[in-house]
């Protein structure tokens, strides 16, 4: 939606894409002495999307709670109070409104395991105390620490888990029994195939089909259809199919509710009952803080403005809770689930109100739909299981790792889940991780060759204090009076490094030779001694901007140019940056070396395309002389893109009063009428010297200098501004804080009006294809201000990130 604002007279006119009107216009009412009114009160309201998706999320998690009861060997009901706590507790408490909790494929191996050794009461009993324990951790305020377990490790747990589970289910499915373990399971299996049941073969069969085919109809009625849950009709078609052929086939069983046993306390040795909490949490833990960054990205990807970013401290609390009731009243342990999530962001969930609709419908369903739901086969639920067993184990997941080389870690991981248990496996697959990055430190290559009387050494890796001896050897390898270039080429350096490095250098100059660093490091190394001056490396390249500490050498930088070419970026961009003088030279040539090394390899290309084409700036960008303007870098753009004229105090003559200097003319009349810019900004800035320059200016005081003529321009703003029936400009809804300030600010817009009076700006203007920008930049914030119009006044609005002009001057 756009609202129009009132247009000054004199003013551009320009508005921020997505600022609220009323930010910048004051209502001229007076108020009332009495209090306002009470405001209505608030009424319950659920959206029609959240109703909807409620559904859709409900009719997959009715026969996927049954089915992961079943796989657990847990009662059936159990899985029914997981789904419902997870929907109502951990979908009102939890910090990811649209993420669906519930009893997890994940948590199938682990929680089989623990009702075989200590039964369900016990059981239930483990899943009170890990809830506890996870409520403990989101108090700590620790959740984003689960976030650095490497996605191997994760991926391989739950490929582990998968495969667990469908080699278990797969007797089910074929007529018979599960082992309690993996490796049994695949002894007995030749035999369970020499006495498949056909029936139960038969309903599995059928409910895979209608699993894999259902999602595939093509055409409009296709399009319809799938709209229904791919697992319902599965397990619906199964039942239907089963009772209309009257089969004989084990069905669920669903005791009454009055003999559901609920959690006892803990029986068992205490360090296997410790061992079991920790599990549970573990694995509860981390697939529910993975959902939410996992449900965070979908819903942002989504047309519709997607819900506040995920609280995952909160999440935890709200997963410890629901792991509380749910094993309080005799349930499986509760985790976000992926599917179900899923299935509620694309169905238009917009609140947690879908998820805990979906709660209260399964609160129905165990409570009113008992006799349907004995109908269903345990082929059927074991069928659909052992399939989501098998998407477990995803491809896309393989081919990540394995391009990122961590293979290893993840077969590791699987492995271990699949032979030896999940916190085994888990802690395999860290082991495995800690020596692969260990390795990986200790194979930085070293090279030294020859080539014109320079020596260069390459280092092509992580150099830390395990690769010094080596570092060492090669440095030593050179003669002491030769030319050195040190090419370093990874990520990371470690103190040890930097020390050998910098007491080589020292040495090696003394010696009477010369040593030049060059290459890419992602981080400046510097002494950990005196931080408190903090100086800024130059724009090269110009968006990887590093700061460190002064107290670093200048020719041993980690990060960019080589020889601490950055001292020439602070001596030039700092105000007052004295001292500094009498190394401009060797600052300059240091710059034009980091330039040549690091810079111009990637912009050659592109240089040689406006070479060859010429250039077609779309923006004149008029501003002031300023070291500490960097206008590529406060306007994002390359080579190419802006015509810029600078001068002191971003002044534009008006024609006919140029005083021999037509400079500023030429450049406005060549960007407007040979160039076809299509907008010219004017970008005044805070603490500007030609403002306070013209405030304490005198008329008629000291001779004229060169300086003096040319601020002559700028007595139009100062005028401007001491008008007693003119407004001042405002910067962001406040007053300007000096009199530097608003004369700043004014001076934009007198810019504004002079530009107006050339002839090739009018007729541009006049033609439509041209707009009119102005600009304030907050030196000491960093932040930019857009001129826009409200209310007579001259506004100046911050520039967001997501934030655009939308209308010419």
């Amino acid at each position: 939606m756009s609202a129009s604002i009132p247009t000054h007279p004199q003013a551009p006119d320009f508005v921020r894409a997505g600022t609220p009107i009323t930010g910048s216009t004051r209502s001229k009412r007076s108020h009332r002495p009495h209090s306002p009114p009470p405001a209505p009160p608030r009424r319950f309201r659920i959206a029609g999307a959240d109703l909807s998706a409620s559904i859709a999320v409900f009719l997959i998690a009715l026969p996927l709670s049954l089915g992961i009861a079943l796989a657990t060997g847990a009662p059936l009901q159990a899985g029914l109070v997981a789904a419902a706590v997870g929907g109502l507790v951990a979908g009102r408490l939890g910090g990811t409104p649209l993420q669906v909790s519930g009893p997890a494929a994940g948590l199938t191996v682990v929680t089989a395991e623990l009702i075989h050794r200590y039964g369900w009461r016990t059981t239930c009993a483990i899943t009170v105390l890990a809830g506890l324990t996870q409520l403990g951790l989101g108090c700590l305020r620790v959740a984003r620490t689960a976030l650095a377990v490497s996605p191997a490790i994760v991926h391989g747990m739950l490929a582990g888990i998968g495969v667990t589970i469908a080699v278990a289910q797969l007797h089910i499915v074929l007529g018979g029994n599960p082992q309690s373990s993996v490796l049994d399971n695949l002894r007995a299996l030749p035999d369970q195939l020499a006495h498949t049941h056909p029936a139960a073969l038969s309903m599995s069969s059928l409910t895979l089909v209608l699993l894999l085919a259902w999602p595939r109809i093509p055409g409009r009625v296709g399009h319809v259809l799938r709209k229904v849950p791919a697992a319902l009709v599965a397990v619906a078609g199964a039942t239907a199919t089963a009772s209309l052929a009257g089969l004989t086939l084990p069905k669920v069983d669903l005791p009454s509710w009055s003999s559901h046993a609920l959690a006892g306390l803990p029986e068992g040795p205490v360090p296997g009952i410790a061992a079991a909490v920790l599990t549970v949490t573990l694995v509860c833990s981390v697939e529910s803080l993975l959902g939410s960054v996992a449900v965070d990205r979908l819903a942002a990807a989504r047309p519709t403005p997607p819900p506040p970013r995920s609280d995952l401290d909160r999440e935890l609390f709200g997963q410890g809770a629901a792991n509380v009731v749910s094993g309080t009243l005799g349930g499986l342990p509760v985790t976000g689930v992926a599917v179900r999530s899923a299935a509620n962001v694309h169905a238009g969930a917009v609140s947690r109100n879908s998820t805990m609709l979906h709660g209260v419908f399964v609160v129905v369903a165990a409570l009113l739909m008992v006799p349907i739901l004995e109908l269903i086969p345990l082929a059927s639920l074991a069928a659909l299981v052992m399939a989501v067993g098998i998407k477990m184990v995803s491809l896309h997941h393989i081919r990540t790792v394995t391009r990122h080389r961590e293979v290893l870690v993840y077969a590791a991981t699987t492995l271990g889940v699949v032979f030896l248990g999940v916190l085994e496996g888990v802690a395999l697959g860290v082991s495995v991780a800690i020596g692969v990055a260990l390795h990986r430190l200790t194979r930085t290559r070293i090279t030294h060759h020859e080539k014109g009387g320079v020596h260069y050494v390459r280092v092509r890796g992580q150099l830390t204090f395990l690769a010094v001896p080596r570092l060492s050897r090669s440095l030593h390898l050179v003669p002491h009076d030769a030319d050195v270039v040190v090419e370093l080429d990874g990520s990371f350096m470690d103190h040890a490094a930097y020390e050998s490095l910098h007491d080589w250098q020292s040495a090696h100059i003394a010696a009477g030779g010369t040593a030049e660093f060059s290459g890419r490091v992602g981080t400046r190394i510097a002494e950990p001694a005196n931080t408190a001056h903090c100086r800024c490396r130059p724009w090269t390249p110009w968006r990887n901007h590093h700061c460190a500490a002064s107290a670093i050498p200048q020719s041993v930088s980690a990060d960019g140019p080589p020889d601490g070419a950055g001292e020439a970026a602070d001596a030039s961009g700092a105000s007052g940056g004295g001292g500094q003088s009498d190394q401009s030279g060797h600052q300059l040539v240091r710059g034009i070396s980091a330039f040549q090394h690091n810079t111009a390899p990637l912009v050659r290309g592109e240089l040689a395309r406006l070479a060859r084409e010429g250039q077609q700036p779309s923006q004149l960008f008029l501003t002031c002389a300023d070291s500490r303007l960097v206008t590529s870098m406060i306007t994002s753009s390359g080579p190419g893109d802006l015509f810029v004229v600078r001068n002191v105090g971003n002044l534009v003559p008006l024609p006919g009063e140029e005083h021999g200097d037509d400079s500023v003319a030429a450049a406005i009349e060549y960007a407007v009428d040979v160039l076809k810019v299509r907008s010219i900004t004017v970008c005044g800035h805070s603490g500007c010297g030609a403002m306070q320059a013209l405030l304490a200016s005198e008329p008629g005081g000291t001779p004229l200098t060169p300086l003096r003529r040319w601020l002559r321009h700028g007595q139009p703003s100062l005028e401007r501004m001491a008008a007693k029936d003119r407004p001042w400009a405002r910067l962001d809804g406040r007053a300007p804080a000096d009199a530097v300030e608003q004369l700043c600010l004014t001076n934009v817009v007198q810019q504004l009006e002079h530009l107006r009076a050339h002839e090739s700006v009018a007729r541009a203007l006049r033609e439509g294809v041209l707009e009119l920008h102005g600009m304030y930049f907050h030196v000491g914030e960093a932040q930019a201000y857009l001129l826009a119009d409200g209310d007579g006044d001259e506004l100046f609005d911050h520039v967001g990130a997501a934030e655009d002009l939308r209308r010419p001057a």
